[in-house]
């Protein structure tokens, strides 16, 4: 933020590994520009200077740092043409072509048009996610470039305009007038009354796919869920949100949790993965930001009031972990009995995938997979609605308003975590010491996944009584 910069916040983890891939990418397409010149970035004045020495090579730039007036660009690569003018090329490390890259190449082009470069072409540089990996990479065949000119001088019309809009706002002494954004549930961390972070726990913004009816009611003066007027038309699961705010009590559909609890058959196998997606493919056959497991957690209840049995792998060197991990679960999953997954779409298609780079389980595959039943649909059917849910369905919200038990105790309790603390221990350079704590708090995290389905059935099993 510009008047109050203390108030930004460190980036999490999830955020500086964005950063990391970015920065994998950005390095690789440089080889896609030979004779290209890095320029310092840590120094901003020793950045533009530099730049402007260097424009008289003309080879093509990296992070050239382009100045007017009060207006910043540092652009990816800045390409000189037979023609005296310049190509710009923005690198992304995703797989299409989106807005928010188009703005920030309109506002490159801006900055070097007025500083008085010529800009023939923009292009955007970014990842095709059918690249498969086959041997060494080549950025040649693993990015693509698009040609964005068009859409980029349709945003230059108005790039003054909105230039204009910002310096508005940075002059201020006043706080802009943001609203929340329900999609990505954050605020954009003002002190200003009325931000996200001052909302009830029960705001509008978590009412179950609210989308614009939260903006509808949050511009009507209407915070809570529970103090929307009954002829605001909600949805029947918006409705039975709304009505257990209200009475503060859990709703419970007997029947529809009975015919669930029906289609389980024993022996329960209840499973969950943990995969990495790294944008560089890291083994033979894989995609960029393909899913690779790296880890299963696996209770098993072999009858009907039987103890409950666990088994677990994780991965533990550099090779490819997909056929040690299909060869280990195979082992423990039985060939009968229905496998308890939580949002099974996840673990069908990470299995689908493996049988696809390793054939010889192919048929082990597709039997498993039909014995798949998903614990997330009562919840996702609202069946079982408890106030602290919050709108989700999701197994970090219903574990504790199940079950009353939660995650806050574990160092690692979410998969993004998990996925980038194996990163670290199998390819960056940790510590045994770190390595052996690390690899503990991932066996914790993804045991409390399968032994917090089994505890969920359990409970709702008591909530509607024996059958």
């Amino acid at each position: 933020m510009f008047h109050h910069p203390e108030e930004i916040k460190e980036p999490d983890l999830a955020t500086q590994a964005i950063f990391a891939q970015g920065n994998l990418i950005g390095e690789l397409a440089k080889k896609l520009f030979p004779g290209g010149i890095d320029l310092p970035t840590e120094n901003f004045t020793v950045n533009l200077q530099t730049t402007q020495e260097l424009l008289k090579e003309d080879k093509p730039l990296f992070e050239a740092g382009i100045i007017f007036e009060n207006c910043y660009s540092r652009i990816d690569v800045l390409l000189p043409t037979e023609t005296n003018e310049y190509d710009i090329v923005e690198v992304k490390s995703g797989t299409k072509v989106k807005e928010e890259n188009l703005n920030d190449v309109s506002f490159q082009k801006y900055c070097c048009e007025k500083s008085g470069l010529k800009i023939r072409n923009c292009y955007l540089l970014h990842v095709d996610n059918t690249y498969l990996k086959q041997g060494e990479i080549d950025p040649k065949k693993i990015l693509i470039q698009e040609d964005v000119t068009s859409q980029v001088n349709v945003l230059m019309e108005t790039i003054q305009d909105k230039i204009d809009s910002l310096f508005e706002v940075i002059n201020s002494s006043e706080c802009p007038d943001l609203k929340p954004n329900p999609l990505k549930n954050a605020t954009h961390n003002c002190k200003k009354e009325g931000c996200l972070d001052d909302l009830p726990s029960d705001n509008v913004f978590t009412l179950y796919r609210a989308g614009k009816k939260a903006f509808e009611l949050y511009d009507k003066g209407i915070e809570s869920i529970s103090k929307i007027p009954s002829d605001f038309k909600l949805n029947p699961k918006q409705e039975l949100q709304k009505n257990s705010e209200i009475s503060n009590k859990t709703h419970i559909h007997k029947e529809s949790i009975k015919h669930f609890l029906k289609t389980l058959t024993y022996p329960l196998y209840y499973l969950d993965f943990e995969t990495i997606n790294p944008v560089l493919p890291k083994y033979e056959g894989m995609k960029p930001y393909q899913r690779i497991p790296f880890q299963f957690s696996l209770h098993v209840v072999k009858e009907k009031g039987g103890e409950v049995e666990h088994y677990e792998f994780l991965h533990d060197s550099k090779e490819d972990p997909r056929g040690l991990f299909l060869a280990e679960l195979k082992k423990v999953l039985g060939e009968t009995g229905t496998i308890v997954t939580y949002n099974q779409a996840f673990e069908m298609g990470v299995l689908k995938e493996c049988s696809e780079a390793f054939p010889e389980f192919k048929d082990w595959v597709e039997n498993t997979l039909i014995r798949i039943v998903d614990l997330w649909v009562p919840f996702r059917n609202f069946s079982y609605y408890n106030p602290s849910q919050h709108g989700s369905a999701s197994i970090k919200q219903v574990l504790p308003a199940v079950t009353g038990k939660d995650y806050s105790d574990l160092d690692i309790g979410d998969g993004g975590t998990a996925s980038l603390k194996f990163i670290d221990i199998t390819y960056g350079s940790v510590l045994k010491e770190e390595k052996l704590k690390i690899r503990e708090d991932l066996l914790k995290y993804c045991c409390l996944d399968t032994k917090g389905m089994v505890d969920i059935v359990e409970k709702l099993k008591e909530n509607v009584g024996e059958f």
